[in-house]
């Protein structure tokens, strides 16, 4: 195994593993102390049903079975497939045009661990890829934020809730998103979160909101709220945080939901198709329920 990092503030490349076959425990320990370095990890030439896929990304936690999962694997519910391919005029997956920034599983009350991606069918134009996934580092930005500001947030909590990206997501041109159920948003009442957490890998301290799902910062009047989650929101997107993560078919993509945020570019249109199968592992195993 030979871990090759990148240039930027986050991600490595990991060669000479194939995830199809059942690791070894000193792999398996490697490689989560390669995600607690660096954020972002890409394996590279993989090929995995959706079963191996499911067994590679549970030896690091609990799968989460998403409640808007459309479409299910029968032997592995625990996969979702992203894709912006229909038949028969019906979506084969839950796609949209893009995303705004986000950390997936923060409005659940046991938070995301890892996200486990394997990039199946990818779209290009003129050679290039299309649909990237950016990322940025939000240990760095607790890094950087000034003393006073750091002061203010040490020990507070925020709030995040799912139907705020949701409805974001559908109210955005093209999405198939369909409007949550009754039962869907009573399964994901908001909840409240530190805005400060310290990384179970690591022991890096992690700035722990994000614009798609933070509401608001609990204790506060609604206007110093605003105005703080303005500034944070803002100054976590910095350029010397940011990491683009350009798809190759038979790429697996894992990145660390505790450091980072993210999104999806939408550069590729309805008919450049793009299909990827998802893992969202939790953080079980760092944090009591």
């Amino acid at each position: 195994m030979r871990i090759v990092p990148t240039k930027g503030p986050l991600g490595a490349s990991i060669e000479g593993v194939d995830l199809s076959v059942p690791l070894d425990e000193g792999t398996l320990q490697a490689i989560e102390r390669a995600l607690g370095d660096h954020g972002v990890i890409r394996f590279v030439g993989q090929r995995l049903t959706p079963l191996q896929l499911k067994t590679f990304s549970a030896n690091f936690g609990e799968l989460e079975i998403n409640v808007a999962n459309v479409h299910q694997e029968a032997d592995a519910p625990e996969v979702m497939t992203l894709s912006n391919i229909k038949v028969d005029g019906k979506p084969i997956g839950l796609g949209d045009a893009g995303q705004g920034w986000h950390t997936d599983m923060s409005y659940s009350s046991m938070v995301a661990f890892a996200n486990v991606l394997y990039g199946i069918t990818i779209p290009r134009r003129d050679g290039r890829p299309l649909g990237g996934t950016q990322f940025a580092d939000m240990a760095a930005a607790y890094d950087a934020l000034p003393d006073d500001v750091k002061g203010r947030i040490e020990g507070r909590t925020a709030t995040h809730d799912f139907a705020k990206f949701w409805d974001m997501m559908r109210a955005a041109p093209g999405s198939t998103r369909p409007p949550l159920t009754e039962a869907q948003r009573k399964a994901k009442p908001p909840v409240s979160h530190p805005l400060v957490l310290v990384h179970p890998i690591s022991g890096r301290r992690v700035l722990y909101a994000n614009p798609g799902y933070t509401i608001r910062i609990d204790g506060m009047s609604v206007d110093e709220s605003d105005a703080l989650l303005a500034f944070l929101f803002e100054h976590q997107l910095q350029e010397r945080f940011l990491y683009l993560h350009e798809w190759t078919e038979g790429d697996v993509l894992m990145w660390d939901n505790l450091r980072t945020i993210h999104r999806a570019i939408a550069d590729y249109t309805a008919d450049e198709p793009r299909l990827i199968k998802r893992c969202q592992v939790m953080a079980t195993r760092y944090f009591a329920h």
